[in-house]
């Protein structure tokens, strides 16, 4: 099935985000901060179909938001549901790192071609062919995507998540 927005033609919501989707589902989780409350979350969302490639923590004194990866997105977002936890989610945009004596370099200097901000950025537990990856939450998605894929990067799906060579 197929639907009309503007000119442009998409396939409907159910498949619309396909595992070959140019980025990656972050989700933020809201956490009261209390001893305990961190490993609670790992052992509702850790299981033998999801698992954790990216986790970042943002700690204040009364609370913390936790942003994760997850190899499979959907079944994250269930988990998290199921288990009552406040979150939100956003596109981020996971470039494989370049055989490069620099490779953080490399990729802001995409960036910067394009006039781009990296608002955070994370190392994912990835591995493909001897090659990891990095995840960032950028100003614009499809304007980071087109700049690494003419700077010769290889952008990382979440097809890629769940088919990887190992985890780190």
């Amino acid at each position: 099935m197929s639907r009309r927005h503007g000119d442009a033609s998409f396939e409907a919501l159910s498949t619309g985000r396909a595992r070959n989707w140019p980025c990656l589902r972050q989700f933020v989780v809201f956490l009261e901060n209390r001893v305990g409350r961190l490993g609670e979350l790992m052992r509702q969302v850790e299981s033998l179909d999801i698992r954790v490639l990216s986790m970042s923590i943002d700690d204040s004194v009364d609370c913390a938001n936790v942003r994760l990866i997850f190899n499979n997105s959907d079944r994250a977002r269930e988990r998290l549901e199921l288990s009552n936890f406040m979150f939100s989610e956003s596109d981020v945009v996971g470039v494989e790192l370049p055989d490069d004596d620099r490779p953080f370099d490399a990729i802001c200097t995409a960036l910067l071609k394009v006039e781009l901000n990296i608002h955070h950025a994370s190392l994912l537990r990835y591995r493909r062919q001897g090659h990891s990856a990095v995840a960032m939450y950028v100003d614009d998605v499809d304007l980071a995507t087109r700049a690494f894929e003419d700077a010769g990067f290889r952008i990382i799906t979440e097809g890629d998540l769940l088919d990887q060579d190992d985890y780190l």
